[in-house]
């Protein structure tokens, strides 16, 4: 699985004009079940999401993880972190999991980051969404498992 996390002070995902998931301070992630993936991946990228430290603490220095800050996360569904840009100027997707594959996995990434405490809100799989967030720091980090 693939997933890019960006610190935030807030985000929100709107579809169809309505907010249908949002986080105050914590983490926006945007993540990409890839060909091959299972739930064991999804597994190890929630327990790893969940105790990364990359909050400040008291000494102004990246420490503490959502879960010692009390944060949230928004799970956003992104196939294009498949994108191949090896060849010519139009990505590809041929590594992304199929559809129903990545439903699942997606569903279960965040079922698995809400069992290890963090509060978690969803945006629609598949749907045409509008994200906007606040990202602090500018934190973003890339992860791969």
């Amino acid at each position: 699985m693939r997933a890019l996390l960006q610190r935030v002070s807030h985000a929100s995902v709107t579809v169809d004009g309505e907010v249908i998931g949002k986080t105050g301070p914590g983490l926006l992630i945007l993540i990409c079940a890839m060909q091959g993936d299972s739930e064991a991946q999804a597994d190890q990228l929630a327990s790893k999401i969940s105790k990364l430290r990359i909050f400040k603490d008291e000494a102004d220095k990246m420490n503490r993880s959502v879960l010692d800050i009390g944060g949230s996360a928004l799970v956003v569904s992104q196939f294009t972190l498949a994108a191949d840009t090896s060849r010519g100027n139009r990505p590809g997707f041929s590594t992304a999991a199929a559809p129903d594959e990545g439903r699942a996995l997606y569903e279960y990434f965040a079922a698995k980051l809400a069992e290890t405490g963090v509060p978690v809100e969803t945006g629609e799989f598949g749907a045409d969404m509008q994200v906007e967030l606040l990202n602090d720091g500018p934190v973003t980090i890339w992860m791969d498992v």
